[in-house]
């Protein structure tokens, strides 16, 4: 099991608050290597390609949205999640059913006053 992994698990309560608190991180530094640059820019590809519901839901107060798998593939398209993959050492659909999976909870922790805030 990777770092990511692990991390994605204790976002779903498994494991310590410590590593729930490092998986915004993770991702962020993951973001770094991309050509997305942070998670101000994947949040504004997901608003470009359509996903701004799901979007305004992670950063407003209330439920948050789901992000499907195929919904974050064809917002990110291969390059970006290739990049993804290859940063933490996973299978594409692996980097994409984790990111999918925890993606609202991040941006819902790093949006406590509905903005942005960094990682």
């Amino acid at each position: 099991m990777g770092i990511f992994d692990s991390l994605g698990s204790a976002v779903k309560g498994l494991a310590g608050a410590a590593e729930a608190t490092a998986l915004p991180g993770l991702l962020s530094a993951a973001l770094a290597h991309t050509s997305l640059g942070n998670m101000q820019g994947l949040l504004d590809k997901l608003q470009q390609t359509g996903l701004g519901p799901q979007v305004s839901s992670w950063l407003g107060e209330g439920s948050n949205l789901p992000i499907t798998v195929d919904q974050l593939k064809a917002a990110l398209g291969n390059e970006q999640i290739q990049q993804l993959a290859a940063h933490f050492g996973l299978p594409l659909d692996k980097v994409l059913e984790t990111v999918a999976e925890n993606l609202p909870t991040i941006v819902d922790r790093l949006s406590p006053n509905g903005k942005l805030e960094a990682a």
